[in-house]
């Protein structure tokens, strides 16, 4: 009678972490990410450290985008609602505007409204994710082509609904828009002034830059919790076939109100950044193109993978401004004047790259690893084990 022999754990299909190439890694990410600014702002000025500060807010637009599409599957054009609505609550809640339009808020607050950060980042995300229960609700039996639609018909709907209440009742201010908000104050340091720290001189886009890039960690964070819950197993299991999920107890419904809830809110904390660094809100930042915009990020870096999203959503928000910066010189230097606007070409390119990279790489530059893929790795590398007898 043969005995049965103990499996090494080595030889198991449990991926091995090495904690010392995690380690550097996360070390060597770190540094770049601290050192960032200061390089590029020495090589191209304050502009560029402005760049990469509307980055870092494509990269929390794009990893709230990609809990929708990505994680759950539910493909949603008008996003950028949820940008705006969080844009919207921090520009009236920090900003003279009320206080100039009603009486009984002038009373309570003659100098206008001064709520914390503390406070509108919070309210910002509650109403934004309220937003998308409101946009998830009635598209519960739409998928594909049918919810694309619906959700691009609600962006533009806030779109235009912020551009037309300066009427009978001034609440957004219109198409004029909101301007003298106040920027982001923690404990008496004003973010929009500049200080000096460690022995550096930083301005506001720098200052700014790090308050994003914690933002961006949390939103991570969260997704990468959200990714390996049970949630994020209901989301994936409805994005690859609902009725299975659903014939396996998966109560499609909340799972999928839950899904555009989470995205959305990182969409508001998004918006209530944006509104307190440019001081200024509009309609016109939050037209479909915007949707466009973070949807190609999700797509293009890799749907559901979040090191892939942020890889698209930094290479989308920097690119066009290199092209922009860089066409006119160009053309310059070779004709002796501008032939095509500037403005045409970059968006000439900007799509013929956009196209190039989804026929070599339709899954995304850095797309996530299948699990078949993951199996026959690690299969592989118990095979050049040997298994004591």
């Amino acid at each position: 009678m043969t005995s049965i022999q103990p499996i090494e754990p080595s030889t198991t299909l449990i991926p091995e972490k090495n904690a010392t190439k995690t380690a550097v890694v996360t070390v060597l990410t770190t540094i770049f990410v601290i050192a960032a600014p200061f390089i590029i702002g020495a090589t191209g000025g304050n502009y560029w450290v402005r760049v990469l500060d509307f980055a870092m807010l494509y990269v929390m637009l794009a990893l709230g985008l990609n809990v929708v599409v990505g994680f759950a599957g539910l493909l949603d054009l008008g996003y950028i609602a949820f940008y705006a609505v969080g844009a919207y609550t921090a520009a009236l809640l920090s900003s003279p505007h009320l206080s100039t339009q009603f009486a009984w808020i002038s009373h309570l607050a003659p100098g206008g409204l001064h709520v914390s950060i503390w406070l509108i980042a919070p309210l910002a995300m509650a109403l934004a994710a309220g937003a998308g229960v409101l946009l998830g609700a009635p598209t519960l039996r739409l998928r594909g082509d049918y919810l694309a639609i619906v959700t691009l018909g609600f962006g533009e709907i806030v779109r235009i609904f912020m551009n037309n209440m300066d009427r009978p009742l001034n609440i957004t201010n219109g198409p004029q828009g909101i301007t003298g908000v106040e920027p982001v104050k923690v404990f008496g340091f004003n973010f929009a002034q500049a200080h000096t720290i460690f022995g550096f001189q930083l301005t506001s886009v720098y200052i700014y830059y790090y308050l994003f890039v914690l933002c961006a960690l949390l939103v991570i964070w969260t997704c990468t919790r959200l990714q390996h819950s049970r949630i994020g197993r209901a989301w994936a299991a409805i994005r690859e076939d609902e009725i299975a999920a659903k014939a396996m107890g998966i109560n499609t419904r909340n799972v999928k109100l839950l899904a555009f809830a989470m995205g959305a809110s990182f969409g508001g904390l998004s918006g209530a950044m944006f509104g307190s660094f440019q001081g200024f809100v509009s309609p016109e930042s939050f037209t479909f193109w915007e949707s466009v915009v973070v949807l190609a990020c999700v797509v293009l870096g890799g749907m559901g993978h979040i090191p892939g999203v942020i890889l698209g959503a930094m290479l989308l928000a920097v690119f066009p401004e290199f092209l922009r910066s860089t066409m006119g010189p160009l053309q310059n230097a070779i004709f002796g004047h501008q032939i095509v606007d500037t403005e045409v070409i970059r968006q000439l390119l900007y799509g013929l790259a956009m196209v190039i990279i989804m026929l070599y790489r339709s899954e995304g530059l850095w797309p996530a690893p299948k699990h078949e893929d993951k199996i026959a790795k690690l299969a592989k590398r118990a095979s050049k084990k040997p298994v004591r007898a």
